[in-house]
């Protein structure tokens, strides 16, 4: 499961806006999970994609960023299905705290790096 968490390749904010929609083996493809999983997701947590006349989904950025809020809360954090979906419930502000603390990420990885190189 660790592995599975450092293996997630969501593109920065900058590229990923430039598409307006992913398509669903596009995004299984940043979290390496399977596209039914995906689907799983969308059910258990009341996520309303857009859908085609075929019925393939479309995930906007800001789905893409949800997914990577619960990809977060089930994979590295432990929680199950239904806490995951209460944590969700409870704290409306969630999606944007943890984008917070993945920049916050992202600056001091780039500070380590910067270190390094001294």
């Amino acid at each position: 499961m660790a592995e599975e968490v450092a293996n997630v390749q969501v593109p920065p904010d900058e590229e990923l806006n430039k598409k307006q929609y992913y398509g669903i083996t596009e995004v299984a493809a940043m979290f390496g999970v399977n596209a039914s999983l995906l689907r799983y997701w969308e059910s258990a947590f009341g996520m309303q994609l857009r859908k085609n006349r075929k019925g393939d989904r479309f995930f906007t950025p800001q789905d893409i960023r949800t997914v990577q809020l619960i990809h977060d809360l089930l994979r590295r954090r432990k929680f199950t299905i239904d806490g995951a979906r209460d944590f969700l419930r409870k704290n409306k502000g969630a999606d944007q705290r943890y984008e917070l603390i993945q920049s916050l990420q992202r600056v001091r990885k780039f500070l380590v790096e910067l270190k390094a190189q001294l």
